[in-house]
């Protein structure tokens, strides 16, 4: 058994609202920033998974950020893998 490490991004869909991102695009002339636009605020989760393979951690990590972490109306995410080690050498 091995242990992986994830990070599920959540962002809102294209065309969807988001009040958070459109807050900080408005604030960036007070900080004398001109060259950002079109922000996007969202939220990242980290978690580790012990599976036999990754392809079987990946599963549960792609199930939780479809029925746990992300609104599937609203919002996207991707999953990216931050590390694989092995159970058996980490004792």
């Amino acid at each position: 058994m091995s242990d992986f490490r994830y990070a599920v991004n959540v962002l809102p869909k294209p065309g969807i609202l988001d009040p958070q991102g459109r807050a900080v695009e408005q604030s960036l002339p007070h900080l004398h920033v001109t060259s950002v636009s079109s922000v996007r605020v969202g939220r990242r989760v980290e978690l580790t998974v012990s599976a036999d393979s990754e392809a079987a951690a990946l599963a549960v990590v792609d199930g939780l950020a479809k029925e746990l972490l992300s609104n599937p109306l609203i919002e996207s995410y991707e999953l990216e893998l931050l590390e694989a080690t092995s159970s058996a050498a980490s004792k």
